[in-house]
This record gives structure tokens, sequence and C-alpha cells, in this order.
């Protein structure tokens, strides 16, 4: 996909967080997806009875392309309507990035998380743009604690990390329990993680961001340079949520 499809979707991307109103977590369910699928270069699919991810989609590359267009690894469900690339053949995940390609050389790893994009990147030093994946931020209230949770914004260090087997402490309120594998924690008690089919589409944790698995495992075990006594390791940056009515609404994972 070209730079200017590219730059479309990023900017899809930020006017859908901010123009849709927080309504129930049904309705935001696949809002995502039905804006971009308005676009140049892709065509809306509405799934059927028995259709899922993987009768769809047989093929695991394309398969989890779509899920990353779409912020979603949820089980899909009959009347939800996704965006689709016209075109898969001999395309890859990196094709279709929100983010940009290469930026100013950090000198170091990084790693961007981006609320209204509903994604996060991770850049070599020399600013090249490595690999980008879906992402569910904090969201704007959560019922069960009666405040905020969104994601806090700013620079961070990763400085504690978690095998497969992580999970909250916390939540759900109030024993905690729900998984969170490969946990890399940046500030407090929040952390990157992977999340079990578990991105719905919108920022929806109790201030964490959710991962696909799969991508969790490989910053965790292939990307993130290890914290040790006295030392925070991966640079982390968490960029602005646009506004206060950005698409967001907890749901009870972490």
């Amino acid at each position: 996909m070209d730079t200017q499809n590219n730059k479309l979707i990023s900017i899809i991307a930020i006017i859908i967080t901010l123009a849709l109103p927080i309504d129930t977590m049904a309705s935001s369910l696949g809002a995502y997806g039905r804006a971009i699928c308005k676009s140049a270069g892709f065509f809306c699919l509405r799934v059927a009875h028995g259709e899922s991810w993987e009768t769809l989609w047989p093929d695991p590359e394309e398969r989890h392309i779509v899920m990353s267009i779409n912020r979603l690894s949820i089980p899909l469900f009959p009347g939800i309507k996704i965006a689709v690339p016209d075109n898969l053949t001999g395309m890859s995940l990196i094709d279709f990035s929100p983010f940009p390609e290469r930026i100013d050389p950090p000198g170091e790893k990084l790693i961007l998380f981006n609320p209204r994009l509903l994604a996060w990147a991770a850049y070599l030093p020399d600013g090249q743009l490595l690999r980008w994946g879906p992402a569910s931020g904090g969201a704007g209230w959560c019922p069960d604690i009666q405040q905020s949770c969104r994601t806090k914004i700013g620079t961070f260090r990763i400085y504690s990390m978690g095998s497969v087997d992580c999970k909250s402490t916390k939540f759900p309120i109030p024993k905690g329990g729900a998984p969170m594998p490969y946990c890399m924690y940046f500030y407090g008690g929040q952390a990157l993680h992977g999340s079990p089919n578990n991105l719905p589409g919108f920022n929806a944790s109790h201030g964490c961001v959710r991962l696909l698995v799969d991508d969790a495992e490989w910053l965790r075990n292939d990307f993130i340079a290890k914290p040790s006594k006295g030392y925070h390791a991966t640079k982390v940056i968490v960029q602005s949520y646009a506004a206060d009515d950005v698409q967001e609404q907890q749901d009870d994972g972490t």
C-alpha cells in the first residue's frame, strides 16, 4: 500500500475516535473498521452466521492483517461489519501501518502507543519502523472503581516484566486474576501485555495497554532491552488521547 493510503488510514483512525459518541459497548464494537472500510482500497464485510476469523481467512498471515486493521481480536458475531483490503496478495502488515515508516532517529529502541490510533509501534534506534500492531488502552471511565482509567501519557521505561503466566493482582475486583501474559510494566500498575481474544476496537482497559498475545510475546522476548538492578529498560512513549470524547468504554478486562 502506498504512502498516500497509509496517511489516509491514519487520518480516518483519528477522525473515528474523535467523532463517534461514547455509546453502548455493543455499538462500539467494529466502529473502527466500519470507518476504514469506506475508504479507497477497502470494502465492508458483514459477518454472517457461522463465519469466524478462521473460516473467513484460513491463512494466518491474512487473518492477522485483517484483525489488526480492525483493531479486533474478539470472536466475530453475525452482523458486525469489518474492513477488508481489496487486495491481500503479497501484502504484509507493515504495508497497512498507521505510523510513519521512519521517524527522527531516537538513538535507542522505542515503543510508541497511540490511544487515538488504537495501535503500538516498535522503532529501531535509527528511526526505522520494525513492527506495529493493534492495541487497547485505558478507558475514560471505569464504573467498578468510579474513576478515569486512561493510560498515563508521557515517556517511561520498562522496569519489570513477567512471563506468559502474568496475572493482574487487582482486576477483576476484588481478587484479581485477569490474564496479562508477557506483562511489561512501565508506570505504576500499568503495563503492556497480551490480552487473549480481548481487543474490542476501542480503549477499554483499567489503564494497561492490551496487545495481541503474539505481539506481547515478541516485544517481551525479542525487542525490549531487559531491565536489571538499577537499570530501566526500553523507552515507552504513550501519546495523547485526542480529546475528552475519544471513543472508550471500560469492560471487565484489565
